[in-house]
């Protein structure tokens, strides 16, 4: 009888081992399969805002900087952005959406709805090596970005101003192996995001070299950026590379040079320049950086952005220093700025033309 009980009592302890393990698996599974599934979703952002001031100048919004983003005067607004993103072994998306005066200028081509609208593409990694993207992109062209929590420094140089923002149409990267990768692109005109209203293109093209401690990209963009026959062929190279030479020292650098055909007998227009950004982590929580910059312009490649003599040439020097200081998922950005141009181009409190502004900006990035 005794014996009977316990096979009975074992029996019944192995069914409910075997039930309870087939309970766990199932669970395990099911709790496996639902995390997989919403870690393919992501969503992150940030929010930033500013305060900005001259020295020597007035402070009325018409002295500034003729670079993008951080040009208004007192406390003013950045942006809030929003990232939504969908990644799947084979395709994915992003959605990234802007809000507020630097989200606006960054989509300054686009009306309508589509304002909002900073990135919004699909992809097709069609093998391990080869990647296809479509729709609107941020440019791969430079060293800065849209977003400033992708820069160390928060106001922009005039490199990335004049440099294109996005780009609409469909790109090819490949990765040739372990350091070399490759991209081919064509494209509308540039900036022109939510349609083509020309009938032309532009084709772009990267080579990049990555290592341990740093990257290289060779960056290159040709076609017309208008109307056929009114506007000439332009041709931007642009290289953009940066290198951790110590755990504490980094060395970025940007140079580029841009050229526009003229349809009748003049030169050919443009611009060219070049950045070098040392950063300094003294602690964990604090990095020092400089941003110097020589841009200048030729035959009138560009107005109103530093002041031209009568060829139409002109140049800026400009030096940025500024202190990045993390306080969890908030970055405060202090910097002092100074701006020289070749010729008369700001103007001082008594609305007398000078070639220097000096400005202070305090940057506050919230990311998440």
């Amino acid at each position: 009888m005794f014996i009977m009980k316990t096979k009975t009592v074992t029996k019944l302890f192995k069914k409910v081992c075997l039930l309870s393990l087939a309970l766990v698996s199932f669970t395990t599974i099911a709790q496996e399969e639902e995390k997989k599934w919403f870690d393919n979703f992501s969503v992150n952002g940030s929010v930033d805002g500013y305060f900005r001031y001259n020295f020597g100048a007035q402070n009325d919004n018409s002295t500034a900087p003729a670079t993008s983003f951080a040009n208004q005067s007192g406390f003013a607004l950045g942006m809030a952005n929003l990232i939504l993103g969908y990644e799947g072994e084979k395709v994915g998306f992003v959605a990234d959406l802007v809000f507020g005066p630097r989200g606006e200028d960054a989509v300054f081509l686009s009306d309508g709805s589509s304002q909002i609208v900073n990135q919004l593409y699909a992809y097709w990694n069609v093998t391990e090596k080869f990647k296809l993207t479509f729709g609107n992109f941020n440019t791969f062209l430079g060293y800065e970005v849209i977003s400033p929590t992708g820069n160390f420094n928060y106001s922009t140089s005039y490199m990335f101003s004049y440099g294109p923002f996005s780009h609409t149409g469909l790109k090819a990267d490949f990765a040739i192996n372990d350091s070399w990768s490759a991209m081919v692109a064509i494209m509308n005109p540039t900036d022109y995001t939510e349609n083509n209203p020309f009938d032309t293109y532009i084709f772009g093209a990267q080579v990049g070299y990555a290592a341990d401690n740093g990257s290289a990209y060779l960056n290159f963009r040709y076609g017309n950026e208008g109307e056929p026959g009114l506007v000439g062929p332009t041709f931007q190279v642009d290289l953009t590379t940066g290198w951790d030479l110590s755990e504490k020292f980094y060395l970025g650098v940007n140079t580029t040079y841009l050229t526009t055909e003229d349809q009748g007998d003049a030169d050919a227009s443009g611009f060219y320049g070049v950045a070098l950004y040392p950063q300094f982590k003294t602690t964990e929580k604090f990095t020092l950086g400089l941003r110097g910059e020589y841009f200048s312009v030729f035959n009138g490649g560009l107005v109103d952005v530093v002041g031209l003599d009568a060829e139409g040439d002109g140049s800026v020097i400009a030096a940025t220093l500024t202190g990045s200081y993390d306080i969890g998922d908030l970055t405060l950005k202090p910097e002092l700025r100074l701006d020289s141009t070749s010729e008369d181009f700001f103007s001082d409190n008594d609305g007398e033309a000078t070639k220097s502004l000096s400005s202070f900006v305090l940057g506050a990035i919230y990311k998440f």
